[in-house]
């Protein structure tokens, strides 16, 4: 057996055996296999397309690369969730601390942000001092002890993932359903969660651009975790325009921590009580997901899940009363609506990508993040505004950036004299 041989068998349009996808992705975290070899593999599948069963190969193989996290000798039940990406999605700071309060033990393994897509570690190293790269064994003594971590994937779970995500970027393979399936579910299940939900986004923000791709996606990826053993819903949600208002790191935890308050954004509180509820059935904490949304509420409500937020944040290194935890950016820009009538358009994508021009997201991993710029905005699709009223407040460290930001929501916001139908923010679940 050899690589090439693999490679020209799926370029053919072969179906790829156990044995295969055990050559090649052995090969490659090993160095046996090399970069162009891989690059051409992954473009064969994204042109031939995988079926199921290659698909559930490819996660299997991809997590025999590396360990798998092992809670059997820990007691309670283990939750994760994911979303898909999207701008303003801070929902893992408000739905591990309402899950964690419910009596859940949150091991939440997060990414970082990419493109106009936000990263949750991110975010909270806008907090001085947290860590987001505890250790296997930190890690498992705090969700433990405290019931709730949120940390970065180590070096030793899934190695494939990581070579293959990076090579994927870089090789326009990455709008390939089996394979968004695959790089989320290995890294879901490396995570050794007994429950697993997935916020699937779609929408002009979102990598799925509509709702029947979304669809595909979490109807894939439930397959792939029901097959594992695992309880997985997916829920289906919109990304049309920005989730809450703020978009960018120290902002969106302090969004955040509103809602954990209590207050807050009404879009950014429903997604996350749903998410949060999703997880406390599953785990069969709640008789139906109507007495778990009830619950999720209360614990919101009474301030249970922030004290679980601050437990977290001091258990991780974080202290929010530094004074320079959750800084904002010295200048501030404000964009005023052009005309009187109603907003059209908040385009999520543009305003996500916006932000890069104030180094609040990443063009490439390398990229250093500043986590005190972003935007704010002070309306939502639908409502009416009157010309030179504030929509949105830039937070920025000089005018140049402020000037290239305003000429980049000229194109995001569009006004106009007769109101648009809105979108449902939750659009459905699946599950198994």
């Amino acid at each position: 057996m050899n690589i090439i041989d693999i490679i020209r068998k799926k370029r053919d349009g072969g179906k790829l055996s156990e044995e295969d996808m055990f050559f090649w992705l052995q090969g490659y975290v090993n160095g046996s296999v090399k970069d162009y070899q891989s690059a051409a593999m992954l473009m064969a599948l994204f042109i031939r397309g995988m079926d199921e069963k290659e698909t559930f190969l490819l996660v299997k193989e991809m997590l025999a690369t590396g360990s798998v996290m092992d809670y059997r000798d820990l007691q309670g039940v283990f939750v994760d969730k994911h979303s898909t990406g999207g701008v303003g999605d801070k929902t893992t700071l408000v739905v591990a601390p309402l899950a964690a309060a419910a009596g859940l033990k949150v091991s939440k393994l997060s990414g970082r942000g990419l493109g106009h897509s936000g990263g949750t570690l991110d975010k909270l190293e806008s907090i001085s001092g947290f860590n987001c790269c505890l250790t296997k064994e930190q890690f498992r003594r705090q969700v433990d002890q405290i019931g709730i971590a949120v940390n970065c994937a180590g070096k030793e779970l899934v190695p494939a993932d990581k070579l293959l995500y990076a090579l994927r970027d870089v090789t326009a393979t990455v709008d390939s359903i089996p394979l968004i399936a695959a790089s989320i579910m290995s890294k879901k299940l490396a995570g050794g969660a007994d429950v697993i939900v997935l916020d699937v986004k779609y929408g002009v923000g979102a990598f799925m651009k509509t709702i029947a791709e979304a669809r595909h996606l979490a109807q894939l990826m439930v397959k792939i975790g029901v097959q594992a053993g695992k309880k997985v819903s997916a829920i289906i949600t919109s990304m049309e325009q920005p989730l809450g208002y703020a978009v960018g790191n120290s902002l969106e935890v302090k969004e955040a921590i509103t809602v954990l308050q209590g207050e807050g954004p009404a879009d950014l509180r429903e997604i996350a009580l749903s998410l949060a509820a999703e997880m406390i059935y599953l785990a069969g904490y709640a008789a139906d997901r109507t007495a778990a949304k009830k619950r999720a509420a209360l614990l919101l409500k009474s301030g249970a899940a922030y004290r679980k937020f601050l437990d977290m944040v001091k258990a991780q290194g974080g202290d929010l009363a530094d004074s320079t935890s959750l800084q904002e950016a010295p200048l501030v820009v404000t964009y005023t609506a052009t005309a009187d009538g109603y907003i059209s358009k908040l385009d999520a994508q543009i305003i996500g990508r916006s932000t890069i021009l104030l180094k609040a997201g990443r063009v490439t991993k390398e990229d250093s993040i500043d986590h005190t710029t972003g935007i704010v905005l002070r309306k939502k699709l639908g409502e009416y505004v009157k010309a030179r009223v504030t929509i949105a407040d830039i937070y920025c460290q000089n005018q140049h950036q402020a000037d290239a930001v305003t000429a980049m929501l000229q194109n995001a916001i569009v006004i106009e004299q007769q109101p648009t139908i809105s979108v449902p923010l939750i659009a459905e679940i699946v599950n198994q």
